[in-house]
């Protein structure tokens, strides 16, 4: 009966649960002992080894794994802080935001270096680039771009082939999206150029990376931009028709962070969670597909730092003024 309860309760969106999750699952049902709330912007398939791991290690906790978007998850989180044990994102900016509010349950001595961590409240443990991925069929007989200048010339010598065929976030959306966005601008004034190309082809708009990868692979669209490393690494694994570019001109890799809502009642069985989640394991150990964090990252310019800049297009007028640009250039 007890399952059968919890079917409902998952399929059914008139029953008990209003909030539609693009994904939920339930680790360990029917432990003793405490259940987690976890609220993650990872899919279940790329985040369920490390959760696996864990209540192997604590058979008496429970974990709830509930799925939802970059600017959901900050929503949510501020709407309801105590509906949430642990919170998972790889939005560093509106993470770095929830912290600096006070949502994060401040943690001494968590293993983690000086430049991924933001005042023993906000833990980094991954380093992933943005990518472009590509369906190969549309560069048969032609060079494929290597670089944001490299795709702009290929887009635009033939227009007709990639018109309604390019893909990339709706930063208006997508939090990651909008942090990848305005990172690369500040990197670059090539970003510009290549929206402006971009618009003028109808390009189409995601929410998140792997709905962009879903449909480069059915030919949908050709060519996805800033595709989440992580992502474009598994969902392209046995499709030859797809490719990964790390753009040699600039990369822009972010780190994708964990905390304990301060909120939290479960607050030592989340410390422990989160714990475990930064822990360093041997490669043997580790079956998940996230990439680690790279030992000297904050040092590397390509890498998003941890710190106050990371706020600067948060504010209400910049991000404002950011968006009308992007839309002037995207939105033709």
């Amino acid at each position: 009966m007890r399952y059968l309860i919890a079917l409902v309760l998952l399929f059914c969106p008139l029953v008990g649960w209003a909030d539609d999750w693009e994904d939920r699952l339930v680790f360990n049902e029917g432990a003793e002992g405490p259940r987690l709330r976890v609220i993650s912007s990872t899919d279940t398939v790329l985040f369920a080894p490390v959760i696996e791991g864990f209540v192997a290690e604590n058979p008496l906790i429970s974990v709830e794994y509930l799925v939802s978007g970059t600017a959901d998850i900050n929503r949510r989180v501020r709407e309801t802080p105590e509906a949430f044990d642990v919170i998972i994102s790889s939005a560093m900016d509106l993470q770095l935001k929830l912290a600096n509010d006070g949502f994060a349950l401040p943690i001494d001595d968590v293993p983690v270096p000086s430049w991924a961590q933001w005042h023993h409240s906000l833990f980094a443990f991954t380093s992933e680039p943005a990518t472009i991925v590509i369906n190969r069929t549309a560069f048969e007989g032609q060079p494929v771009p290597q670089t944001r200048q490299g795709l702009i010339e290929a887009l635009r010598k033939r227009p007709e082939a990639f018109r309604g065929k390019v893909g990339t976030y709706d930063v208006r959306q997508s939090g990651l999206g909008y942090l990848f966005a305005t990172q690369d601008a500040r990197a670059s004034e090539t970003y510009w150029r290549l929206m402006e190309v971009m618009g003028s082809l109808d390009v189409q708009l995601y929410c998140c990376s792997g709905d962009m990868i879903n449909d480069l692979a059915d030919g949908t669209i050709l060519v996805a931009y800033n595709v989440l490393g992580s992502y474009a690494a598994v969902r392209t694994e046995g499709k030859d028709a797809l490719e990964v570019v790390l753009p040699t001109d600039f990369q822009t890799i972010m780190m994708r962070t964990a905390m304990v809502s301060r909120a939290t009642s479960e607050p030592k069985a989340a410390e422990m969670l989160l714990r475990y989640i930064v822990a360093e394991r041997p490669a043997t150990e580790d079956t998940s597909p996230l990439p680690l964090l790279q030992s000297g990252g904050a040092n590397g310019r390509e890498t998003i730092g941890l710190n106050p800049a990371l706020l600067t297009f948060l504010d209400g007028l910049k991000r404002t003024k950011f968006l009308s640009a992007w839309e002037d250039a995207v939105i033709q």
